[in-house]
């Protein structure tokens, strides 16, 4: 078998084992049992909660847990916008990188406390060290509030009938001192090991292999590197992200970077059959998850190890597959997989540029963030399945002729109405977006040149890219498209802001009414939400409802720029 399938296996296999204690260990730390961490953090989170003047044993109602998550989120947009917009004088700035102007502050201070990290700069020349902080500070605490809010969601899915959901700034803490801060420290040290610079100095002078001498940009890149990818954060210390040596410098750390994008988001489902004691309902949902995944991990493999057919018809052979925009450390087929988990989650990194992609391949990684729940982000991920699971309930209710009931709670009319709201607010705002973005692209000239470098299907694709990525909180992007204008910072700045809190807000909502319900014992008569034949239904509502929305519009970029070269 080819050496390169051989790591994507391995890097699979890997990823599953270590989910599994994991899920069982984020199960134990939602249901507050005794854990190893406990005599460690215990102490450091008294203090986070006495500085903070909270009660952390005060139970919440699912609309105090809301009003918690997005005050502190304003707070965040406030904090960073105050830093970006003056770094210029703020201290650690030994490269004098000037400050962010207004918009590009806006549009990087919602992708960073959205966890979506889509940026429209450069790490090493648009940020100084100050900046970079505390936008890692933000890959932690949004991180925190989205496994937080899957708590929250968890313990109103777990009770039979009731209004306390635990308590958010406790979930939240416990997230970031026992799930994220030690995973995120072992990354960072092998990556520390293995050549990743961690340092607070200016820039070096080094001799190429050419002889030029050059100023090379470093920092503290290992521990930023580490909470990207463990978090779902995806943004890069330096402007190519992970494919830049200093982020990612050899097959090893890529493979553990590659682990780290997706350990989280599947030891969620494992921690939610541990949390509700229902181990077939997790492996039901990671089956229909890992099979979407695998109808676009599969063809996206295939086609960049095949090579692009437009340089093939040109006579030029292609033995390691189709390698423009691609590192030669990895190859295509580490470079696609690597495309497909980041764009399955709402991670974002990348190894490799995926504009340059062939047309199947980002075709596929489109569809990944369209779809939006096939594990998804820390946390996210999951509500985003979970609106998907309500309307399967309901659909499958009403076509064997009772009402619908999940986890012995009906599901009504009102609960639908959120679910419906929140199911269709993500294809509206990518379409929307990109119909806008067409058209003011098409009805002012000077945008041609601006904003994109290939116009036409590809180009096409490169807005519907951004905005899919926006939405999906994902952050990474075609980079073909010259984004850093007014026009790209406001628009995906609006629709991060959207496309990060409704479908938190819609998921609570919904578990915190039907929390509220009296719990009705399920019968012989009762839906069974475990089983494959509820697992393909889930699946038949995502392809429906989420994938095929998007036909129309893919038809217009990457179906038929592949038709075009083919």
């Amino acid at each position: 078998m080819n050496t390169e399938i051989l790591g994507i296996i391995a890097i699979f296999v890997l990823t599953i084992l270590l989910a599994i204690p994991l899920g069982k260990y984020i199960g134990k730390i939602f249901n507050y049992e005794k854990t190893w961490l406990d005599k460690i953090f215990n102490p450091l989170d008294k203090l986070f909660f006495k500085f903070g003047g909270i009660d952390a044993n005060k139970q919440m109602n699912w609309k105090q847990h809301l009003v918690a998550l997005l005050t502190i989120n304003f707070i965040w947009f406030l904090l960073s916008m105050f830093v970006l917009t003056n770094m210029s004088w703020l201290p650690l700035n030994p490269d004098h990188n000037p400050s962010m102007s207004g918009d590009l502050a806006f549009n990087t201070t919602i992708s960073f406390i959205s966890n979506t990290n889509l940026q429209h700069y450069s790490g090493e020349t648009g940020m100084s060290y100050l900046g970079q902080l505390v936008v890692m500070l933000f890959q932690f605490i949004s991180a925190g509030c989205g496994i937080a809010a899957a708590g929250v969601v968890f313990v109103a899915m777990k009770n039979k009938t009731t209004s306390e959901l635990g308590n958010f700034y406790s979930f939240f803490v416990r997230s970031c001192t026992r799930i994220l801060l030690p995973l995120s420290l072992i990354v960072a040290v092998i990556l520390a090991f293995s050549g990743t610079p961690m340092t607070f100095k200016g820039k070096d002078t080094m001799i190429t292999l050419q002889g030029d001498t050059v100023q090379v940009s470093r920092g503290p890149a290992a521990a930023f590197t580490a909470i990207k990818q463990i978090g779902t954060n995806g943004g890069g210390f330096f402007g190519v992200n992970s494919a830049h040596p200093f982020e990612n410098p050899t097959y090893f750390t890529n493979i553990v970077e590659n682990i780290a994008i997706i350990l989280i988001p599947i030891a969620i489902i494992f921690s939610l059959g541990y949390v509700l004691k229902r181990k077939r309902l997790a492996w039901t949902i990671f089956a229909v998850m890992i099979v979407g995944m695998l109808c676009l991990l599969i063809p996206t493999i295939i086609s960049e190890m095949h090579g692009n057919p437009a340089i093939a018809k040109m006579g030029i052979e292609q033995n390691m597959g189709s390698m423009e925009g691609k590192e030669v450390r990895f190859g295509s087929a580490a470079s696609a997989n690597w495309a497909i988990y980041t764009t399955v989650t709402s991670n974002g990194s990348v190894n490799a540029m995926h504009d340059s992609l062939t047309p199947i391949s980002g075709l596929c990684a489109m569809l990944g963030m369209m779809v939006n729940a096939f594990f998804g982000g820390v946390g996210v991920g999951f509500l985003n399945f979970y609106i998907f699971i309500i309307l399967a309930v309901f659909i499958s209710g009403l076509m064997v002729g009772r009402t619908p009931e999940f986890l012995g709670k009906k599901v009504e009319a009102k609960e639908m109405k959120i679910a419906m709201i929140i199911a269709l607010l993500h294809p509206f705002l990518i379409l929307v977006g990109t119909a806008i973005a067409s058209h003011v692209y098409t009805g002012n000239p000077a945008n041609y040149a601006a904003w994109l470098n290939n116009p036409g299907f590809h180009g096409f694709s490169e807005m519907l890219y951004e905005f899919t990525s926006s939405s999906a909180n994902n952050g990474s992007g075609f980079e073909g498209l010259g984004d850093n204008t007014h026009f790209w910072n406001i628009a995906c700045g609006i629709v991060m802001l959207l496309g990060r809190y409704l479908p938190i807000i819609g998921p609570i909502a919904i578990a915190g009414i039907l929390a509220n319900k009296k719990y009705v014992p399920e019968s012989a008569g009762t839906l069974k939400t475990d089983t494959g034949t509820f697992g393909l239904m889930v699946f038949a509502v995502i392809t429906i409802v989420a994938a095929l929305s998007f036909f129309p519009a893919l038809s217009l970029g990457p179906i038929a720029e592949h038709l075009s070269i083919k």
